[in-house]
């Protein structure tokens, strides 16, 4: 098992938006654990679904009336707020090592976010990231998502690509760190360099969730 339930950045300007979540995770049907909420400390229920390897893990050997640290990918709805995917939890004094601690240096409801600045409106500390995904076993490539992030970056900075340290507020996503990386180079410039790395998929970030033998 890693001692870090985000992976480290393997290139300069690689997408990803990922982090963990503290609560109880309550599932909508109780015979069904695929979609629910996970329900915060601060009080706030948001809506979750459970994605890959997990879902075994979960029914094995965890206890769900008990809040967890969760693995997430973030997600923004227009309709909903904020919304999670679980690919894993990070808990190795369950899974692992009974001695290990259950908590990251960065603390609950942190999150990772990597990608280009499409919108920022320092006034009012609203900002949108675009983050792209890595290509399906299929070879089709997922359509880009936006996250919406409450946060002070500088107009200047707009179509640069940027690494952000968010931390979760209820149902919004806190900007607490911003280092510009550098320019995104858009479709049809000559010359223009490489599209970044997209972000890894469900399939790398559920490794975290497997118990270790």
């Amino acid at each position: 098992m890693r001692h870090h339930p985000i992976s480290p950045v393997t290139e300069p300007m690689q997408y990803r938006a990922i982090g963990v979540v503290r609560g109880i995770y309550v599932p909508a049907d109780p015979a069904q654990l695929t979609r629910g909420m996970i329900r915060t400390a601060d009080g706030s229920e948001i809506e979750a679904v459970v994605l890959g390897r997990l879902l075994t893990l979960m029914k094995r050997h965890l206890n769900l009336e008990e809040p967890h640290l969760w693995v997430v990918y973030p997600r923004s709805r227009e309709e909903a707020g904020l919304h999670l995917q679980m690919v894993g939890v990070w808990e190795p004094s369950t899974l692992a090592d009974a001695e290990a601690s259950d908590q990251i240096p960065e603390g609950d409801d942190y999150l990772s976010i990597r990608g280009e600045l499409i919108y920022t409106r320092p006034e009012t500390g609203d900002l949108v990231i675009k983050v792209r995904q890595m290509p399906r076993p299929d070879g089709s490539r997922p359509v880009p998502f936006k996250l919406q992030l409450k946060g002070d970056v500088p107009l200047e900075h707009l179509r640069h690509f940027v690494d952000l340290n968010v931390r979760r507020q209820g149902e919004l996503l806190q900007v607490e760190a911003c280092e510009v990386v550098g320019p995104v180079a858009q479709r049809g410039n000559r010359g223009g360099k490489k599209r970044p790395p997209a972000a890894g998929g469900a399939r790398s970030a559920t490794k975290t969730a497997r118990p270790s033998r």
